[in-house]
């Protein structure tokens, strides 16, 4: 087994990723692995998976995920065996595991050698251990658990020691070189927590001993200001220091002495043992940074500073403390920028029994102006994915999207921004990626595709800093360039784009804090969003939503005909209509079907629709098949991000007799107040796990029932599957519940 939770939580056996069930049950692992080998008390475990107020059903809930973990752990454990992974401790739960299956405890025996080897002056072996313990830290710890519970103390101060490794690494890798190893875990760290001064410190000299002064003093300067903007203080002593040894080229460990040299000429009124320093301003923003460094100490060292910040600053300073600063600064703008003029800056105080040094007298410089840097051509990526190979109908929502591009192209407004939504399987995807292949032609600066992950099966959703990198990378931005806050990154993302006309297709979105800082800004551009959320917050500012419900029969039809072959539904219409309404007309349904159709080219369609037809109060039929992924594959990531209330409503909807319910109804169900249950159908809905095809109607999905009749067989006993339906007995004995008679295009 293999256990990670330095980054996305993850566990192997061999070669396979299991799935770890849905997202309070995956939390409950991660403490467990945060704590591995030592036990987790149970009251510890529910204010850690329940923030706020825990229901009253918490220990059972939290001794079923045990149960589960346990199962998922070890898969061939007899019923009720106590196994050897999660056990019961003192009144909690431990995880247990070796340190070699543990990424955590990895990483803490290495970081205690290294720590052991620093303290023996073994600089080199020190850094190695801690960079081999640093090797299994991929981004946040324990992602892909819910964010209420990764702010707990528990995971925010494993960041701190990681961080506390990445510093001690970088302190030793100046005493030995190799500062360069050590650059990616201070910028993580960095990341983590911006206002952090001794990683930025660390950074600070790390990216200097790297041969890389100017992004050094840029990320001074970037530290600088956001600890002015948020705390309101200048930089602490440590970062300080950093700031002041890179200026003076003071870092790695002492070099050998260089020979005497004859001194140079110095400039009359200087002491001739004391190196001049020069700062210069450069008046355009294209000037390219020149470092000047001097051989002899008598010699003047110049730094050259660029006015923008966007361009790197480089400062250079002789190795004499006693050194008198000079400091240069540009003509007023009417002034030719070639010619630059020295002003005195006081020097420090001399040395006791020290005469003191003649104030230096202004020099005056001149630079050749700089040539004109060439202009780039911007790139025009082409990032779409593959169009669809079968595409059919969808008239209504491709005229739909007509209008909008047609708007987006004639626009000097705000871009234009459209939200396709829909239940798991629908066909969300497929439509954007059609659409934007009809229209990429009218956006000539490119199309950017980008998986936001935001219901994937076996990775957290992507985070939109990441998503921004990796489409600023695409535009030709370069890394060092990229800022690390989402917000700078947001707004290099928008500049880049500006003047531009993109068509940005953002899948699979897992929510509208994810999207909004994806958006472009300016006019002529297209976004498409998919997303089985509603997003309302992203159509509250101004997104065209677009909900995609179930294709008409006849499309359905025409889309088992093009993947099987006209022949063969021509041959059996009567089969080909029953394996449509087999599938309930969904498309990730037909897909299955088809492909396993395709795959026995030699079997009539009517016994494809016997097998449906025998395995009709179950999901079996629907598994994965060549390569297309099965409907529990699918739905899967929709039921994991629900909260566990939501989660016990959705599975116990599939016990209810009728085609659909009420509120009243579902709260009798649940045993839940009306108003509650009211709000969590809405929920439901907003998740399109339920759709109310009526004023105050709902009703689920065929295939979505099935599958919440298979969870509600595996997580909630007989006797509260009893308690439910006699409760909604009771209740429809009391209150009538009328149904009506048509249910749209909901089967």
């Amino acid at each position: 087994m293999r256990f990670e939770v330095l980054g996305p939580l993850r566990v192997c056996r061999g070669d396979e990723e299991l799935d770890l069930g849905f997202p309070q049950q995956r939390a409950l692992l991660a403490l467990l692995l945060v704590r591995a080998g030592r036990p987790v008390l149970a009251g510890e475990i529910v204010d850690v998976l329940w923030p706020g107020r825990a229901p009253a059903s918490a220990m059972n809930v939290v001794r079923r995920y045990a149960g589960a973990l346990r199962r998922l752990l070890e898969p061939d454990l007899p019923p009720r065996a106590p196994g050897r992974r999660v056990l019961r401790r003192a009144g909690g739960y431990l995880l247990e595991a070796a340190e070699d299956e543990v990424d955590l405890l990895r990483f803490r025996a290495l970081t205690k050698r290294g720590k052991r080897a620093a303290a023996t002056g073994r600089s080199e072996a020190a850094l190695r251990h801690f960079v081999d313990a640093l090797g299994d830290w991929h981004g946040p710890v324990a992602m892909g658990i819910p964010a209420s519970v990764r702010e707990h103390t528990e995971f925010a101060s494993l960041e701190r020691e990681l961080t506390r490794t990445a510093r001690m690494a970088a302190d030793a890798a100046l005493l030995c070189g190799g500062s360069e190893l050590v650059l990616p875990h201070l910028r993580r760290a960095v990341e983590l927590d911006p206002l952090d001064e001794s990683a930025q410190a660390g950074l600070v000299m790390a990216l200097a001993a790297s041969g890389l002064q100017a992004e050094a003093l840029t990320a001074y300067e970037r530290v600088r200001r956001l600890l002015a903007e948020e705390l309101g203080i200048a930089p602490g002593p440590e970062l300080t220091v950093a700031h002041t040894r890179v200026l003076r080229q003071e870092w790695g460990p002492p070099r050998p002495t260089a020979p005497a040299r004859p001194p140079h000429p110095t400039p009359t009124g200087t002491t001739p043992t004391a190196a001049s320093v020069v700062a210069l301003t450069a008046a355009s923003t294209a000037t390219p940074v020149v470092a000047l460094t001097a051989a002899s100490t008598a010699t003047p060292v110049v730094a050259l500073t660029a006015a923008s910040t966007a361009t790197p600053v480089v400062a250079f300073t002789a190795a004499s403390t006693a050194t008198p600063v000079v400091a240069l600064t540009a003509p007023p703008e009417a002034a030719p920028t070639s010619a630059a003029t020295v002003a005195p800056v006081a020097a420090p105080s001399p040395a006791p029994g020290v005469a003191p040094a003649a104030a230096p007298k202004a020099v005056p410089l001149t630079a050749p102006p700089p040539a004109p840097a060439p202009s780039p051509t911007p790139l025009r990526p082409a990032r779409l994915p593959a169009d669809v190979p079968v595409f059919v109908g969808r008239e209504a929502e491709l005229g739909t999207l007509l209008r909008v591009t047609d708007a987006a192209a004639a626009s000097t407004g705000a871009p234009a921004t459209v939200l396709v939504s829909g239940m798991p399987g629908i066909g969300k995807t497929a439509l954007a990626v059609h659409w934007a292949h009809r229209v990429a032609d009218r956006f000539p600066d490119g199309q950017l595709h980008v998986s936001l992950r935001g219901f994937g099966a076996a990775e957290p959703p992507l985070e939109p800093a990441d998503a921004l990198r990796g489409m600023l990378g695409v535009l030709g931005v370069p890394a060092a360039r990229m800022p690390s806050g989402v917000d700078s990154l947001a707004g290099l993302y928008r500049s880049t784009l500006a003047g531009r006309r993109l068509l940005v297709l953002l899948d699979d979105a897992a929510d509208t804090e994810q999207v909004r800082p994806l958006l472009p800004a300016g006019p002529g551009s297209l976004t498409l969003v998919t997303s089985r959320l509603a997003l309302s917050g992203l159509t509250a500012s101004g997104a065209h939503p677009l909900h995609l419900a179930l294709p008409s029969a006849a499309d359905a039809g025409a889309v088992l005909a093009r993947r099987v072959g006209h022949d063969r539904t021509g041959a059996e219409p009567g089969a080909a209509a029953e394996i449509v309404a087999r599938c309930a007309r969904l498309p990730l349904a037909l897909a299955v079907v088809a492909a396993r159709a395709a795959g026995r080219p030699d079997f009539p369609l009517s016994a494809i629709a016997a097998e449906l037809r025998h395995e009709g109060d179950c999901l079996d039929a629907f598994a994965d098949t060549g390569g297309v992924p099965g409907l529990r594959t699918a739905f899967a990531p929709s039921y994991r991000r629900l909260p566990p209330e939501n989660a016990r409503l959705f599975r116990l909807l599939s016990l209810r007799p009728g085609p659909d319910l009420t509120p009243r109804a579902a709260a009798a169900l649940a045993d839940l107040p009306q108003r509650r249950t009211r709000l969590l159908l809405d929920e439901l809905t907003d998740a399109h796990l339920v759709t109310e095809h009526a004023p105050g109607r709902y009703v689920q999905h065929t295939l979505l029932r099935l599958y919440a009749a298979e969870l509600t067989a595996e997580y909630d006993s007989p006797a509260e599957r009893r308690a439910a339906l006699h409760r909604l007995r009771t209740h429809a004995a009391t209150v009538p519940d009328h149904h009506p008679t048509s249910h749209g295009d909901h089967p």
